[in-house]
């Protein structure tokens, strides 16, 4: 008998019919993209509910600076498939140990345009949670297991709006404002798993003109 908790079954029967227009209204271009994966590690928080491992990218990188994100990045050639890349990628940046993990699905590949990557975000298990911490410090500067009772309340979530036009959902949590790719997704993974609460009133930020975060 697996020693999932049981919040994991209707989130993993979603899961299994979710499509990219879920999370995407972007097409994966047929070439040229880069093959990568993300890791959403989900753990149990002695039976208090989920909490999902989040890591935040160092202040002075030349992409991404100072943005929350899923442990991950691009293949390697060694790398079997998405899991083993997003295994390899949580180990060498936050210190995870694979063998805590169950790989449990794979979302749909998704494109970012911006950087060029396709990325496969790999939906795992933390069986056994263990101590995490940033292991290259030029480009990761902290690791959080944020509760999704925090993602979920009203009071942390916002939109961002940018200059294009694009809007889409945010999380104010842990001094952390999570926006982008990985907001996107988890605002999915949160309906999908019977989480999520009403929020669409919440307040917009909007990005400077010059930069890419969003002002707080």
């Amino acid at each position: 008998m697996s020693d999932r908790p049981e919040w994991w079954e209707p989130l993993l029967e979603r899961v299994s019919g979710a499509r990219r227009d879920d999370f995407t209204r972007l097409p994966v271009p047929d070439e040229g993209g880069r093959p990568s994966a993300v890791l959403i590690l989900l753990a149990d928080q002695d039976g208090a509910g989920p909490d999902v491992l989040l890591l935040q990218r160092a202040a002075d990188m030349r992409n991404h600076a100072g943005q929350p994100a899923f442990p991950g990045g691009a293949a390697d050639p060694g790398d079997a498939d998405a899991p083993a890349t997003a295994l390899r990628e949580a180990a060498e940046e936050v210190g995870l140990d694979a063998a805590s993990v169950e790989v449990m699905a794979q979302l749909p590949q998704l494109w970012i345009p911006v950087s060029r990557f396709v990325v496969t975000p790999v939906l795992a298990w933390w069986r056994a949670p263990h101590p995490v911490a940033p292991m290259q410090p030029g480009e990761v500067a902290r690791v959080e297991r944020v509760p999704v009772a925090e993602l979920v309340d009203p009071a942390n979530r916002v939109w961002v709006r940018h200059p294009s036009g694009w809007i889409g959902p945010a999380f104010r949590v842990r001094s952390m404002l999570v926006w982008g790719f990985t907001a996107a997704i988890l605002s999915v993974l949160l309906e999908l798993g019977d989480w999520a609460v009403p929020w669409e009133d919440a307040p917009q930020l909007d990005f400077p003109i010059a930069g890419d975060r969003p002002v707080p």
